[in-house]
């Protein structure tokens, strides 16, 4: 689909795993485990230097994919990406990556 940034809403358990989501005014659950990694932001383009004793945040954005469903209604689940900020702790959705079918 596509890359993109728009921020969303996420509900995470009490240790961080990302729960629920709530995107273009729907609310959304979770139909599988998210999994979780880390890319290298381009920090070069975005900041020109880096404070020092940050830590990896700074420079690793922690993306979760979540394949998610309507939470109240029947329809199409999708594997999103978003991303996590713990300094501004906010969330982007940054990737719609495709539309399951039922029974996959």
């Amino acid at each position: 689909m596509g890359m993109f940034t728009e921020s969303v809403q996420v509900s995470c358990s009490p240790s961080g795993v990302p729960l629920r989501i709530s995107w273009d005014g729907c609310d959304y659950r979770l139909v599988a485990e998210p999994q979780r990694w880390f890319e290298r932001r381009k920090w070069w383009d975005e900041n020109l230097r880096i404070p020092r004793g940050i830590g990896a945040g700074l420079v690793d954005y922690e993306i979760w994919r979540l394949e998610i469903t309507p939470a109240t209604s029947r329809g199409p689940m999708r594997s999103v990406d978003v991303s996590f900020d713990p300094q501004s702790t906010r969330w982007r959705l940054i990737r719609v990556n495709q539309e399951i079918p039922i029974g996959a």
